[in-house]
């Protein structure tokens, strides 16, 4: 038997730092946002093991992989021999800040669960989603989260009017930035590094009970302090955006990828060409916001 799911990617509306923990890690709080730009996981049964093709030749097909990481934690958490044969057809950019390589893993959780007869409930599918990457576990949920610790704790947003009717342009260059460098590099920035909590409450409410232009100034992302200075095509471009009337411009997770929110589809399609004018061709598209 075969199987498809799509694999989506996110952005963030916000991501606020609020300080190194002892584990290496950083506490933060982040809003989450699904984008419907999709990767596709093919998943065939009837096959010993787990084998693991990829559209996408760069990328490794082993252990090393969140996928296959992701079904070897299904089949050991469930009792059940391996059997299954994935292949993954690659549209999401790799290294950008949209959570690509985490969606493809909680998918593959997801998919897998359904395919063998649901033997894990949603808690247990968390904690694996957790174990594989502090992004993994949003992509069990079909909606906005807000997102504490690591960003594995997650209450849905339900419905954020504000953004409801807005287009997506979603730029990637044709780099990524390393996460594990952005963070490590957070030291120098002490004021970036430590956040005031609170940021990521205050921008939901007013997305789920003013307007977008309400809640513009309340945009945030901390990894912009040592990301921007680092790679400042970045910084030109987010400020390209702004300057040809994005109501938002901002970086997604760690970068590289950069996003606008405009108020429709005709705004967000002449902003593309204005981009494509002024910088050339890079790898983008123009979504709608669902406000959910």
């Amino acid at each position: 038997m075969e199987y498809e799911f799509k694999s989506p990617c996110k952005i963030n509306l916000l991501l606020n730092i609020l300080g190194k923990r002892p584990d290496g890690f950083h506490d933060l709080e982040t809003i989450f946002l699904p984008v419907q730009i999709h990767d596709r996981l093919i998943f065939s049964t009837g096959q010993p093991g787990i084998q693991l093709t990829c559209s996408d030749s760069h990328l490794p097909s082993g252990p090393e992989n969140l996928v296959t990481r992701a079904a070897q934690g299904f089949f050991q958490a469930a009792g059940i021999q391996p059997g299954i044969r994935i292949h993954l057809e690659k549209n999401i950019p790799v290294a950008a800040g949209l959570g690509g390589g985490s969606g493809n893993a909680a998918i593959t959780l997801r998919a897998l669960n359904e395919i063998f007869n649901q033997p894990l409930d949603r808690a247990k599918l968390q904690d694996l989603a957790a174990d594989l990457g502090s992004d993994v576990p949003f992509f069990l949920y079909d909606q906005a989260c807000l997102g504490e610790g690591r960003g594995e704790r997650l209450s849905p947003l339900g419905r954020l009017p504000a953004l409801e009717g807005s287009h997506l342009l979603l730029i990637h260059p044709s780099f990524g930035v390393p996460t594990a460098w952005a963070y490590r590099q957070l030291a120098k920035y002490p004021d970036a590094q430590n956040g005031v909590p609170g940021r990521a409450a205050q921008l939901a409410k007013k997305l789920a009970t003013g307007t977008l232009k309400d809640a513009r100034s309340d945009f945030f992302n901390a990894l912009e302090a040592p990301v921007l200075p680092k790679y400042p095509f970045l910084a030109l471009v987010r400020e390209f955006l702004a300057e040809q009337g994005a109501t938002v411009s901002l970086m997604s997770g760690s970068g590289s990828s950069l996003f606008a929110i405009l108020p429709g589809k005709l705004q967000a399609e002449s902003l593309r060409e204005n981009f494509h004018c002024r910088f050339g061709q890079a790898w983008n598209a123009v979504v709608p916001l669902s406000g959910s």
